[in-house]
């Protein structure tokens, strides 16, 4: 994409209402603009993130064997009542009427749908188990909507549900889920630490958040610093094993930590004093195993082994995919703007052009465009007519990871300039092997 031909409303001045890094830096970048309290337009830099976000999950859970599909927005409240939750709720519950009077809610979580769904359906345990996702916008009214799209009122979720026989089956759910979601995180460049937690309105006795450490989170956690040490790597997985699964829930879970609702000072003192942490966290997902408590309420059951119904176990599993994005930020950052993880970045690398309108320069820069292009790589070539320091401020600020530098003084010497936008170090370098360089880069990603 070449910048004079992409909508990248950059600001130079931050907002005074972004009071978080995240919010800030995706205002002044250029990605999101706010329509109304908690709510925002994403546009096109700010989209692309969004979109790779979310195709990162959409791999990880086909991988994990697990269905998408796509449920509305707007519910009927009779399911709600069935379930005892629609005056139970509360206020961040949404709550409409259509036109011929009938109770509606804008969906903040989606269990009784789910549900509905598989009692219409789903009659016989050999039709077990099953696991259903889906990517969907998701509305609870918070009363102070704040720090962009971290806490605001409508934000892009995943919410998967999974129905099994037994108490034993649909634990291994949740083992899978997990191990799912620690190799989504990690792809994102992130560390999510899975903490022990409260279950809140959704209920059910299992649960654990995944975190990330950053200043701003607005959970205060306690955690044993050897958790983070632990990395899910390149191995290989069996989703269906249940040992496999089981192990890596017992190593990724057995180092203490904890969110400040369920924090237990007794057991953290026993933590080595040196590996005692706190810090603060956000909450990028979040996983349950809550039994029959739906099923049973909502008549989901299938005829057992036994030919009697037997209502199904369920678990509900989300990752917070529009929150992520900011977390990302909070994570990735320096005084000069973003960093991204190559994977998530919006556009591979950045292209600068030192002298706009220069013979050599130009045609330069056009072919590394054209031959990153045809590697299947998206670069962003800042072909505008400005001075070199707002080409290179411009780049920190939407942060791209990596930036090659073209001007007519490297190239009367035949070399570019590659900068790593983590470190800031340079190295000079022939065009060709740049573009070799950011290919093999990526072909790791």
């Amino acid at each position: 994409m070449r910048l004079t031909r992409y909508f990248l409303p950059v600001l130079k001045e931050t907002p005074a209402d972004a009071q978080i890094v995240s919010h800030r830096y995706m205002l002044r970048a250029g990605m999101i603009k706010q329509a109304s309290a908690g709510i925002y337009s994403w546009l096109p830099m700010g989209f692309k993130v969004l979109r790779k976000i979310e195709n990162i999950v959409h791999e990880e859970q086909a991988r994990a064997g697990h269905m998408a599909m796509l449920m509305p927005t707007i519910q009927s409240a009779d399911l709600w009542r069935e379930s005892g939750r629609y005056d139970a709720y509360g206020d961040e519950m949404l709550r409409i009427k259509d036109r011929h009077g009938r109770d509606m809610l804008f969906t903040p979580t989606a269990e009784e749908l789910i549900t509905d769904i598989f009692r219409s359906h789903v009659s016989s345990y050999k039709d077990l188990p099953l696991t259903m996702y889906q990517i969907q916008w998701k509305f609870r009214d918070e009363r102070r909507p704040r720090f962009g799209v971290m806490r605001g009122r409508e934000f892009l979720m995943k919410d998967g549900y999974n129905f099994d026989l037994t108490k034993e089956d649909a634990l291994h759910a949740y083992n899978r889920h997990l191990v799912s979601y620690l190799r989504t995180y990690e792809r994102m460049g992130l560390q999510a630490i899975p903490m022990r937690a409260d279950s809140g309105p959704i209920g059910g006795d299992d649960t654990h958040e995944f975190l990330v450490l950053a200043e701003t989170g607005e959970s205060e956690v306690f955690y044993d610093s050897a958790v983070t040490d632990l990395k899910f790597g390149d191995r290989e997985i069996d989703f269906d094993d249940v040992v496999q699964c089981a192990g890596i829930m017992e190593e990724f879970t057995t180092k203490y930590a904890r969110t400040d609702e369920t924090h237990d000072e007794a057991l953290f003192n026993k933590v080595p004093e040196e590996r005692r942490k706190t810090a603060r966290g956000i909450e990028v997902g979040q996983i349950f195993y809550f039994g029959t408590k739906y099923s049973e309420a909502l008549g989901a059951t299938v005829q057992g082994p036994d030919g009697k119904p037997t209502a199904v176990h369920m678990g509900s599993h989300g990752i917070g995919v529009s929150r992520l994005l900011g977390a990302i930020i909070e994570a990735s950052h320096d005084e000069k703007g973003i960093i991204w993880p190559e994977g998530v970045t919006p556009f591979h690398c950045g292209i600068v052009n030192l002298k706009q309108g220069d013979e050599d320069a130009d045609a330069a820069c056009e072919a590394l465009y054209a031959s990153l292009t045809a590697l299947g790589l998206e670069p962003l070539y800042d072909d505008r007519n400005e001075r070199a320091g707002g080409k290179f401020a411009t780049m920190d600020l939407i942060g791209l990871p990596w930036r090659i530098t073209v001007g007519p003084r490297g190239l009367k010497n035949g070399v570019v300039e590659l900068t790593s936008r983590r470190t800031g170090e340079s190295e000079e370098m022939p065009p060709e092997q740049a573009v070799a360089r950011i290919a093999d880069i990526y072909a790791a990603h």
